[in-house]
């Protein structure tokens, strides 16, 4: 079975390991160790914490700040590396938790992504394919088609209502293809809310993606401002993970 080798940050050092591709499913369990690298931008914030949990000890608690004097992006992520690259097929799962008294808008709050750095190209620098978001109270998916220089995206809405102050789960599984014949599928707490086959999921690139969980406000970068009044923000993840069965993302299987 062919392997690739990663580097991993852990506990503030760099250690070497192999992944086996396509064989040995990555799962975290709600704690900061085991990433490749944790992006916390500007006032953002990402811990450990034991007070909610979805299943075991520990959960994994992201914050963004608003700050109008502020004009960069606003991620709070973990980050694991090497998870697809055009031609894999996977499942990827994790479960969320918004804190109780979320002030729904609807400007984007981004959950997870999957992002390359494109930056060689002179066309991007990061560009997701996949992202999963909160608009209002709703649930949004996308996928990226086309070339890194001539992007098109696809996007899928008002898939799902996500409650306030209640854990949810989310499992995706996708066929990565540039060519039209991908598929792309989204379970939300159990329920399968879309389906789509015959479709490009990917750009035309070999290079392979991260795949990150956490908040990422976006639309307060995007807009240039911020809707409503809540300035901080904080969600709650757990039992995240990526694997080549339904079984191996679900977040009630492990």
């Amino acid at each position: 079975m062919k392997t690739q080798n990663i580097s991993a940050v852990v506990g503030g050092s760099l250690l070497a390991f192999a992944l086996t591709a396509e064989a040995d499913p990555f799962r975290n369990t709600g704690t900061v160790s085991g990433w490749n690298s944790i992006n916390r931008e500007h006032k953002g914030t990402v811990q450990e914490v034991t007070n909610l949990s979805y299943e075991g000890p520990t959960s994994i608690k992201v914050t963004q700040v608003y700050d109008p004097s502020y004009s960069g992006r606003y991620h709070s992520e973990v980050v694991k590396n090497n998870v697809y690259r055009r031609g894999d097929t996977g499942f990827y799962g994790f479960a969320f938790r918004l804190q109780q008294d979320w002030q729904f808008q609807s400007q984007s709050f981004n959950i997870a992504q999957f992002i390359a750095d494109f930056s060689n190209t002179g066309c991007d620098d990061y560009m997701p394919s996949s992202m999963i978001w909160l608009q209002g109270n709703q649930l949004f998916t996308r996928v990226k088609q086309g070339s890194i220089c001539a992007q098109k995206t696809v996007t899928f809405g008002n898939l799902a209502t996500v409650t306030a102050g209640e854990w949810h789960k989310v499992i995706v599984q996708a066929k990565w293809a540039s060519d039209g014949t991908g598929f792309y599928k989204l379970w939300f707490d159990g329920k399968k809310v879309l389906e789509q086959y015959n479709l490009s999921t990917t750009i035309s690139d070999d290079r392979y993606f991260q795949f990150r969980v956490g908040l990422y406000a976006n639309g307060w970068h995007d807009n240039g401002y911020m809707q409503g009044s809540q300035g901080t923000r904080s969600i709650w993840f757990d039992e995240i993970s990526a694997g080549t069965t339904f079984a191996e993302a679900d977040p009630d299987q492990w």
